[in-house]
C-alpha cells in the first residue's frame, strides 16, 4: 500500500497510509486533539472523521473551537434530537433540523403540541442514546432507492425533498433504527455529544412558506462539557434579562401594536429622547466631517424604481404601488434614487467632488410576520444613510476617512471591539474588472490604515460593487451587523451620471452607499441590550429625578428641577406622597443614572443628596457641584470622537 503525505495547519508534513481515517491522523497528532476531533478538513472541504484519505491533501483537524467544528457538533445534536423523538413518538415525521447560529433545532410534523415535560423526556432519552455511542454512519444510495427507503418509514417530508434534488445520488446517515436525509459531515459517534439542552419549542410553516402545514420547531443547544453548557445557560438568561422587547416596555420607550401593524414601531417619550439625542449627536458629526444634508420624498413614480432596477430585482421587498391620477407610485425601500436625482440636477464639476449626501431616510420594505423582531427586524426604518460621489482618483482616499469616522462614531456609542469583512467581486457582476480591484484595495487600505482587523468574503460583493461590513460586539461579546461602505458601478451607469473633468471632458463618478449605524430602529434595539436600558447618562432619556421626602420640601424641589431643566439636563420630579424608599426603588427600576433626594436638611442647606445608578450613596453636595460633575461626565462621554478625531 503506497503513502501519502499531509500538509497540517503549522505547515509541517506527515507520511501516512493510503487509506488513514481522519480520525486516525488526528490519533497520530496527539491523544488530546483525537479525542477533541469533531471532523477533518482535506483541501478545503469538511468530512466525516472516518472516511478514509486516498491522495497527498491539506488537513486539519477540526474541533468545536472552530465555527465549522460547531456546527457539525450542533448538526448532529439535532440529529439526536430527532432520533430521540421518533423513539418515544413514532407517529411523529421529521423535517428537517439544520445548525443555525447558537445550537440547533428540528422541525416534527405532530398530532398534538409537545409540552415542557415531553421536551424533559426526550431530553432524558436522548442522555440515553449519547450514552450508547451510536455510530453514525454515512451511506449512498441512488433518488430511487432514497423515495422508496423513506416511503416506507412514512417520512412525506423527506419524500418531498428528494424528489427536487438534481443528483441521482443522495446521502443518508443512520445511527442504530434512525435514519436522515444528510450532506453531513457528522459526527462518528453520538457518545461525542456530551452536554446538551432543549430550549424551547415553536411554531414554524414547512419551508417558511404560510401557505404550507404549520409544524413544531424544538430549539437545542449542546456543548462538549457540562461547564460549558452552565456557563451557555447563565448567558441566555442574561441575554433574556437584557432583551430590547421587555425592556422597551418596562422603561416605557416603544410599543408595537397590531392595530397599526407588524413591524411598524411607535415611539413613546423617552424612546423618542434617547432617538432625538442619537439623531442631533449624529447631524453634528456629519455636519464636522463634511456632509450635505437632504430630504426625500416617501413615495416615488415607478419610472422611478424601473430605472435603477428596484422593480426587477427587489420586487418582493417592495409595498404594492398605488395609482396617483393614472400614474404608478411605490413606497420607497430605498433612499438612493432620490439622491441620484439632486447631484443630477444640473451638471457637476469636479472641483465639486466629493459629493457628501446624508439623510436620516425613513424606508419600507416587506418582511414576513414570521420574522419581524421588535426592533431588530420591522417593515418601516429609518437608516442613517449617505450618498458620496467620487472622482476615480478620491476613491481610497474618501473610503479611508468613511470608515475612521465609523469607528469614530461607534466608539462614542461605547462600541471598542470591531470585525470587519470585505466582500469581493461575484461571478456575475457589472463593472470593469480594473474598478473592482482598485474599489477593493481601497477597502482593504482604508480597513488597516484604521487597524481594523478583516476578514475576506471571497465572491460575496454584490453584482453592482465590492463592499466592507462592520459588527460591533457588545457587552455579551455577541456580534452584530452595523455598519456597511459599499461601491456601486451600476446606478451610476443606469442613471447616466456625469461630472466635467480638468479636461473639460465628461466622466463617471463613482458612488458610495454608507450607513454608519445601520438603521435607527436597530441600532437602537442593540443598544438597549448592550446597557441593558441602563444607559450612559449622555444617552439617557432622564439623567436626574429628584425625588422629595415630604411634601414640606415640594417647593424646594421644583426649584432644584427647574435649575437643572435651565441648564439643559433632562429631568423628572416626583413629589408623591410615597415613602421615601419606595420612590427610590422606582426611580431605580428606571435606571435613572442619578437621584437626588432632598429633604429638611437638604432644603435648608441649599444642597441636594446624590445617589448614583447602582445604589452608590455619593453624599450631600451644592446642586452647582453636582452640575460641574455631571456636565464633565456628559462631555467625557460625548468627546469620544473629538479625541479619537485629534
Amino acid at each position: 500500500m503506497s503513502d501519502i503525505r499531509l500538509r497540517l495547519p503549522d505547515g509541517s508534513e506527515k507520511v501516512f497510509p493510503t487509506g488513514v481515517t481522519g480520525q486516525e491522523v488526528a490519533e497520530k497528532i496527539g491523544p488530546r486533539l483525537a479525542k477533541d476531533a469533531i471532523a477533518v478538513k482535506l483541501d478545503g472541504r469538511l468530512q466525516d472523521l472516518n472516511i478514509p484519505v486516498e491522495k497527498d491533501s491539506a488537513a486539519e483537524i477540526v474541533t468545536f473551537a472552530s465555527s465549522e467544528g460547531r456546527e457539525v457538533y450542533w448538526h448532529s445534536t439535532s440529529h439526536l434530537l430527532a432520533h430521540a423523538v421518533k423513539q418515544l413518538f413514532p407517529q411523529a415525521k421529521v423535517a428537517i433540523g439544520p445548525a443555525i447560529e447558537e445550537g440547533f433545532y428540528y422541525d416534527f410534523d405532530f398530532e398534538r403540541p409537545f409540552t415542557p415535560e415531553d421536551l424533559a423526556k426526550i431530553e432524558l432519552k436522548m442522555a440515553e442514546l449519547a450514552k450508547a455511542g451510536s455510530r453514525i454512519t454515512r451511506r449512498y444510495l441512488t433518488k430511487a432507492e432514497a423515495l422508496t427507503f423513506f416511503q416506507k418509514r412514512s417520512e412525506s417530508y423527506k419524500v418531498e425533498l428528494i424528489n427536487e434534488l438534481p443528483d441521482n445520488t443522495v446521502s443518508i446517515y443512520e445511527q442504530d433504527d434512525f435514519a436522515d436525509l444528510c450532506r453531513g459531515p457528522h459526527l462518528p459517534s453520538s457518545a461525542k455529544i456530551k452536554a446538551f439542552k432543549l430550549l424551547s419549542v415553536a411554531g414554524a410553516y414547512w419551508r417558511g412558506n404560510e401557505k404550507n402545514k404549520m409544524l413544531q420547531r424544538i430549539y437545542g443547544i449542546s456543548f462538549t462539557t457540562k461547564d460549558a453548557l452552565d456557563a451557555h445557560l447563565v448567558r441566555l438568561e442574561e441575554i433574556k434579562r437584557r432583551d430590547h422587547r421587555k425592556l422597551g416596555k418596562d422603561l416605557d420607550l416603544f410599543s408595537v401594536h397590531e392595530d397599526v401593524g407588524g413591524g411598524l414601531v411607535l415611539w413613546h417619550p423617552k424612546g423618542a429622547m434617547i432617538r432625538k439625542i442619537i439623531e442631533d449627536f449624529w447631524r453634528e458629526e456629519h455636519q464636522k466631517n463634511g456632509y450635505d444634508f437632504v430630504y426625500s420624498p416617501h413615495v416615488g413614480r415607478a419610472h422611478l424604481w424601473e430605472q435603477s432596477g428596484h422593480l426587477s430585482f427587489y420586487r418582493e421587498n417592495m409595498y404594492s404601488s398605488m395609482d396617483v391620477e393614472g400614474q404608478e407610485y411605490y413606497v420607497k425601500p430605498m433612499n438612493c434614487p432620490f439622491h441620484i436625482m439632486i447631484y443630477k440636477n444640473r451638471l457637476r464639476s469636479y472641483r465639486e467632488l466629493p459629493m457628501r449626501y446624508a439623510e436620516l431616510g425613513t424606508v419600507y420594505r416587506f418582511e414576513r410576520s414570521g420574522v419581524l423582531h421588535g426592533l431588530l427586524r420591522v417593515r418601516g426604518f429609518t437608516q442613517d444613510d449617505a450618498h458620496i460621489f467620487v472622482a476615480p482618483a478620491q476613491m481610497e482616499q474618501e473610503i479611508v476617512r468613511v470608515i475612521e469616522f465609523v469607528v469614530r462614531m461607534l466608539r462614542t456609542f461605547g462600541f471598542d471591539e470591531f470585525h470587519a469583512y470585505i466582500a469581493t467581486k461575484p461571478e456575475k457582476a457589472v463593472g470593469d474588472d480594473a474598478h473592482w480591484e482598485r474599489a477593493t484595495l481601497a477597502l482593504k487600505a482604508a480597513a488597516e490604515k484604521a487597524q481594523l482587523a478583516y476578514e475576506i468574503d471571497e465572491g460575496g460583493g454584490a453584482f453592482y460593487g465590492p463592499k466592507i461590513d462592520i459588527k460591533i460586539k457588545d457587552a455579551l461579546g455577541r456580534l452584530w451587523q452595523c455598519s456597511t461602505v459599499q461601491f456601486d458601478f451600476n446606478l451610476p451607469d443606469r442613471f447616466d451620471m456625469t461630472f466635467t473633468g480638468d479636461d473639460n471632458q465628461s466622466h463617471r463618478p463613482f458612488m458610495v452607499h454608507r450607513a454608519l449605524l445601520g438603521s435607527l430602529e436597530r441600532f437602537f434595539g442593540m443598544l438597549v441590550e448592550h446597557y441593558a436600558g441602563a444607559f450612559p447618562p449622555w444617552l439617557s432619556p432622564v439623567q436626574v429625578k429628584i425625588v422629595s421626602i415630604t411634601d414640606r420640601q415640594a417647593e424646594y424641589a421644583v426649584a432644584v428641577r427647574d435649575t437643572l431643566a435651565a441648564q439643559g439636563y433632562r429631568t423628572e420630579l416626583d413629589s408623591r406622597p410615597e415613602k421615601i424608599g419606595f420612590k427610590i426603588r422606582e426611580a431605580s427600576l428606571e435606571k435613572v443614572p442619578y437621584i437626588l433626594v432632598v429633604g429638611d436638611k437638604e432644603m435648608a442647606q441649599n444642597t441636594v443628596a446624590v445617589r448614583e445608578r447602582g445604589g452608590r450613596d455619593l453624599g450631600v453636595m451644592p446642586l452647582n457641584e453636582f452640575m460641574s460633575m455631571l456636565s464633565l461626565l456628559v462631555q467625557e462621554q460625548r468627546n469620544t470622537t473629538e479625541m479619537a478625531r485629534g
